[in-house]
């Protein structure tokens, strides 16, 4: 059996040296030599990540964690497994060898194995992205076949070790699609085709960072024709909660629905509204992180007008917290902070792309507690030495010091975290993170509740909660709203 298989392994390379490839004598060899040590693909993976938004960060990434696996199979486990020796080159034409020719065993095929391991990886996380390298990869493959540098054989199980790779990968770090938010609980919107019957409220300031202002109302109607979109941002308009009341009140004359385009802050003012008029809103991420409609499963505003068009929702928890009893309450949906945990969000989001999510987490830790003084306050009738509360709308995952992102925006609870100040509290605290493990340092306090007071907070201490910073009075309750708010979000396929 052996015997006969390569026999047809060399008959077919034979094959494909003796026939003409209209076309394939200006392309192939250069596409082979492009491929070399992954050029090819870390190239396009360094151009998706510039100029991508976070889903092309996250594909090309995927690509290049599933190529360096197979590659390291290849090299490590698959050339000295089997040696093979390559193809005699006397029936490929000249024209088409390559300059240099690999010394190593043929079997497998590397250059296969890391073409089909980006391209299924990227496909993991789009799959019209992996589709759309789907020929290029299969090239890369073919070409090694072409130039006369590997047998069909050889270019197969790499490209079987190139898939295996992309999948081994995808069971290490589930893509987002395996970990979206639960479909659940499920409530009921009104289904809005091409968007009639949906008021939009966009923020032309959300998410610029210098360039031409964004025509707002043009990338609504780009995925939502027939929606209608007012424009808050610009010299003249209205101020935005103003804007928010009269598009409230719009939508329910037309039995429709609140929709809002702009960051967390914007979208926060829109929830807010949405809950007093009893809305379902429907959001389009246009802010610099979005991390509420990142954690919705809304990462463009395709997936929003998907949801909007289709009527499906999902009610979602909402905290709030207020001064006193008879104080208004407000509304956050991400996350409320006192103390340092501000200044350590924007250090570590100014590194993460660079360095990586945990180096970037210990930096931030690191620079906030060298500068950082400690609150003392009451938290729940205790009194606290505190460099940062945390308190989270649902519970984070992340390092233990500066959490990123939810699984389930309706479990019930709020994620409070608490940095005590005290004797080599900042040492202690800075070693944890460094050999990862600050989620048990005693200097770290995690605890999910229902309510939480804080009290006697000293003047001039300021809160953020939802990107926005203000003025902390001495004296604050916080507490839960289950599965208060109505929200669009495609349900998952079963």
């Amino acid at each position: 059996m052996r015997t006969l298989l390569t026999n047809l392994d060399r008959r077919t390379f034979e094959r494909v040296a003796t026939r003409e490839w209209p076309g394939a004598q200006r392309v192939l060899p250069r596409l082979t030599r492009s491929a070399n040590h992954g050029l090819l693909w870390f190239g396009i993976a360094a151009g998706a990540a510039a100029l991508g938004g976070r889903p092309a960060r996250r594909a090309a990434l995927r690509g290049v964690a599933s190529l360096a696996v197979a590659s390291a199979t290849v090299n490590t486990f698959g050339k000295r497994s089997v040696r093979r020796e390559r193809p005699l080159l006397d029936t490929v034409p000249v024209i088409r060898q390559l300059g240099r020719q690999p010394f190593t065993s043929s079997f497998p095929s590397g250059h296969s194995a890391s073409a089909v391991a980006f391209a299924t990886g990227v496909a993991f996380e789009n799959k019209w992205w992996g589709l759309a390298l789907a020929p290029v990869a299969a090239s890369v493959a073919f070409s090694r076949i072409y130039t006369g540098v590997h047998y069909p054989g050889d270019v197969l199980a790499g490209a079987a070790l190139g898939a295996g790779a992309a999948f081994a990968v995808r069971g290490l770090a589930p893509t987002r699609a395996q970990l979206a938010p639960p479909a659940r609980p499920q409530a009921d919107a009104p289904a809005l085709p091409g968007g009639r019957g949906l008021v939009v409220v966009a923020n032309a300031g959300s998410g610029q960072r210098g360039g031409p202002r964004p025509d707002r109302a043009q990338e609504v109607h780009g995925v939502l024709p027939q929606a209608e979109v007012r424009e808050c941002g610009g010299p003249d308009a209205q101020p935005l909660e103003k804007l928010l009341e009269d598009a409230a009140d719009r939508a329910r004359q037309l039995n429709g629905a609140l929709g809002v385009l702009g960051g967390d802050g914007t979208i926060n003012a829109a929830a807010a509204v949405a809950l007093r008029h009893g809305l379902p809103l429907a959001v389009l991420p246009g802010g610099t992180h979005n991390h509420f409609a990142y954690d919705l499963g809304i990462e463009t505003y395709g997936d929003a007008a998907r949801a909007v068009e289709t009527g499906e929702a999902v009610a979602v928890d909402v905290a709030r917290f207020r001064a006193g009893p008879h104080r208004e309450a407000q509304v956050f949906l991400n996350t409320f902070s006192i103390g340092a945990y501000p200044e350590l969000v924007r250090i570590r989001e100014k590194w993460a792309g660079r360095i990586g999510a945990w180096p970037a987490g210990v930096l931030a830790a690191w620079e906030v507690l060298r500068t950082a003084e400690p609150l003392t306050m009451h938290v729940n009738g205790k009194r606290r030495a505190v460099w940062m509360l945390f308190v989270g709308n649902c519970q984070y995952r992340g390092l233990g010091l500066a959490p990123v992102r939810r699984h389930d925006l309706a479990d019930g609870v709020l994620d409070v975290r608490v940095v005590h100040g005290g004797r080599l509290a900042r040492t202690r605290l800075l070693a944890a993170a460094l050999m990862g493990t600050a989620r048990h340092s005693p200097v770290l306090s995690e605890a999910r509740l229902r309510g939480l007071r804080i009290e006697d907070l000293p003047p001039g201490t300021d809160l953020a909660f939802d990107g926005e910073v203000n003025a902390a009075p001495s004296r604050l309750t916080l507490e839960k709203q289950n599965e208060a708010l109505t929200v669009y979000r495609l349900l998952p396929e079963w």
